[in-house]
């Protein structure tokens, strides 16, 4: 009788700490890689739905979704990454390996027990460590000619300087994108609705939008005030069929730049109408102390608003090098991941840059949508920054300090911007119009685009997007 009790005591303990875990221990557990222990906590808080609150489930619902998500991002072996590797170093050896993921050259994580590289992990190490990158560029020799962004750069800042404007190099440009969902990924006759990002009419920046032709025909277009803009439709499904939507405009787009004088910059009120582009804004614009000290590293002593931009730009630039990244949603702090980890996307970058440049009172918020480099193309985010008497310019810390003695050239994408960019985003996770009902695929961006139906979102292996585009005019 004795024993029996003290088994039924020790059950309900175990049960009753279950029930206290809260939603930060159990996020931790997914940041250690504990998924099966954090699946099991969160499908026992979520039966007992009465002493949660709204925020805690969804926060709980979404914890299931990331550890979903993480697993298709890390997919590769020790064996798959040695493979790709040995193509380019016969010889590597197991120190090599352990250096490297060390030196957070070569990512992966721990998920029950069982050590996962991400899926670019091989890949981006040829581009993270300068031996490997050397060796790559060896045995990858450019031979294509390249679109001549400096050139460009050189003929806008004289345009720019000569007619007196902040815009110039206007370029018409034809889009063409879609998103086509698998066969069967959706009940036959259920409907199947679908987000494709649009571009926003921005003065001087983007103009004269036409709408050419879509599919299906009838869309819901959000308004030009939706941050992040997009275009709504809705099909039904064909069982053993692809859905397709697609929509085909025309824009035109300008160039930009400022010719900044930096000891015109002064400081802006930071308790006045731009106070929302100084502050922290969780999870990805966070002024943790880590940041903290590395803000008061890289500023020093400078007042100058200009000056200070002006070195957390060539920081990032510098120390932060580009490479592949994980899905945004599997992410908890853009703006810290690639301070902890050396390397970042353009949208990781761009969001480090950011929350400095608040940091240290200078405005900054997100855009985002397209690059072109005829003729390649590529999804990309970059910055607006606010200096007095300025206004808002536009920065990419990802193309970064230009290989120039001229300092307007050198220092171009810290306050203008090339002719050859698709505008979709003035912000980064607000709602979309109409709004989504199931969780994005993607959180933080909109460049791809969403899908649902009724049973769920639909997340990016279970459809295609399609991106065309030609140049209609320059």
């Amino acid at each position: 009788m004795k024993k029996w009790l003290m088994l039924f005591l020790g059950g309900w303990i175990f049960f009753a700490g279950c029930q206290k875990i809260s939603v930060t221990e159990i996020q931790n557990m997914v940041d250690r890689g504990e998924f099966s222990k954090a699946e099991q906590m969160i499908k026992e808080r979520l039966a007992d739905e009465k002493n949660l609150s709204a925020e805690e489930k969804e926060l709980l619902r979404f914890e299931l979704e990331r550890m979903k998500r993480i697993r298709k991002d890390f997919t590769k072996s020790r064996e798959q990454v040695l493979e790709f590797i040995k193509k380019y170093i016969p010889d590597v050896s197991d120190e090599d390996l352990s250096r490297w993921e060390k030196e957070k050259k070569l990512e992966f994580m721990v998920i029950d027990g069982q050590k996962k590289y991400f899926n670019h992990a091989a890949r981006n190490l040829f581009r993270l460590d300068d031996e490997c990158l050397a060796i790559w560029k060896q045995k990858n020799p450019e031979n294509k000619k390249k679109f001549d962004l400096d050139l460009h750069i050189e003929n806008l800042i004289a345009e720019c300087q000569e007619s007196g404007l902040t815009y110039g190099h206007p370029v018409r440009l034809r889009i063409k994108q879609g998103v086509v969902v698998h066969a069967d990924q959706v009940p036959d006759g259920e409907l199947i609705r679908c987000w494709i990002p649009f571009p926003r009419e921005i003065p001087h920046r983007q103009l004269n939008i036409k709408i050419l032709n879509s599919e299906p025909k009838t869309y819901q277009l959000a308004p030009n005030s939706r941050l992040q803009r997009t275009i709504y439709f809705e099909k039904q499904a064909i069982a053993n069929e692809p859905t397709e939507f697609w929509v085909e405009y025309e824009y035109t787009t300008h160039g930009v730049y400022v010719d900044i004088d930096p000891q015109k910059v002064k400081a802006v009120d930071p308790e006045g109408p731009l106070k929302e582009y100084l502050q922290e804004r969780p999870p990805h614009i966070v002024f943790s102390d880590t940041l903290k000290k590395l803000s008061a590293q890289i500023v020093g002593q400078e007042t100058n608003p200009y000056r200070i931009a002006q070195k957390i730009f060539a920081w990032i630039d510098t120390n932060i090098t580009w490479a592949s990244a994980r899905e945004y949603s599997t992410i908890r702090n853009l703006s810290l991941y690639p301070v902890l980890n050396k390397h970042g996307d353009c949208g990781i970058q761009t969001m480090l840059f950011i929350t400095l440049c608040r940091m240290n009172g200078i405005p900054a918020r997100w855009q985002s949508g397209w690059e072109f480099q005829p003729p390649d193309d590529s999804m990309h985010d970059w910055s607006m920054i606010y200096f007095e008497p300025y206004g808002w310019v536009p920065s990419d810390v990802t193309y970064g300090m230009r290989q120039s003695d001229v300092p307007q050239v050198k220092y171009f994408y810290l306050n203008g911007m090339d002719s050859f960019r698709l505008i979709f985003n003035d912000d980064y996770s607000v709602p979309f119009e109409p709004p989504k009902t199931h969780f994005r695929s993607e959180t933080v961006d909109s460049q791809r685009g969403e899908v649902e139906w009724d049973g769920g979102n639909l997340y990016f292996d279970q459809w295609d997007w399609k991106f065309e585009w030609k140049i209609v005019s320059q």
